[in-house]
């Protein structure tokens, strides 16, 4: 929100009044989009002193030692929360109850499953293909199974095309790395964690009962 204004003066002449705006942390900012409109843009190689995007996500400031996540230290975040309570801490804003993370974690484990034909997207890669490579392909042909959840200004449809991503994004991991290695692909289990199910689908193999 801008409270303050600055004004640019060359030569004695004054350019430009430009708002300083004010974030919920860190220094002020001052805005300078419209200098382009008055003949003269920044020069400052490296973003050392400009701010590139506003967040309501990540602070950062290097110098310091500083990353928060909605407000969270990052050091906090490593040593007391999961990986889902990360999740749910980035998509609403705050830490989940315990109702709300029980109920997030369920969606997530009842979601890891992918469409069987998309593991038929695979044979397409040569084996010795780059895994990003192969996430980004197969990430990007997940909208092709999920016709109903492609409008990106319905805040229900970003939900669950989020829930998605975070639930079958293991599970996708996992089969190009299976897939690279000429193993079978291995389905998820809703009855281990979400780490502990990423490691079964990575590193388990079938075995016959003796």
């Amino acid at each position: 929100m801008a409270e303050s204004k600055a004004s640019l003066s060359i030569d004695g002449k004054e350019i430009a009044e430009l708002p300083i705006l004010k974030g919920t942390a860190g220094t002020d900012v001052i805005d300078i989009r419209t200098l382009g409109s008055h003949g003269y843009f920044t020069y400052d190689p490296g973003f050392l002193a400009t701010a590139s995007c506003e967040s309501s996500i990540t602070f950062i400031d290097g110098g310091k030692g500083i990353l928060q996540h909605r407000g969270y230290p990052i050091d906090s975040l490593a040593k007391e929360a999961d990986y889902l309570e990360v999740c749910y801490i980035l998509l609403n804003g705050e830490a989940p109850t315990k109702n709300e993370y029980d109920e997030f974690r369920n969606i997530i484990t009842n979601h890891t499953m992918v469409h069987e034909k998309l593991a038929h997207f695979f044979h397409g890669f040569l084996p010795d293909a780059h895994p990003m490579a192969m996430l980004c392909g197969i990430v990007g042909a997940l909208s092709s199974f999920y016709h109903s959840d492609l409008d990106i200004n319905d805040p229900e449809q970003r939900k669950r095309s989020a829930h998605r991503l975070i639930a079958k994004m293991p599970t996708i991991a996992a089969m190009a790395y299976k897939y690279s290695v000429g193993q079978p692909f291995v389905y998820p289990r809703n009855d281990l964690s979400y780490a502990e199910n990423f490691l079964h689908m990575m590193f388990s193999v079938p075995k016959r009962r003796i």
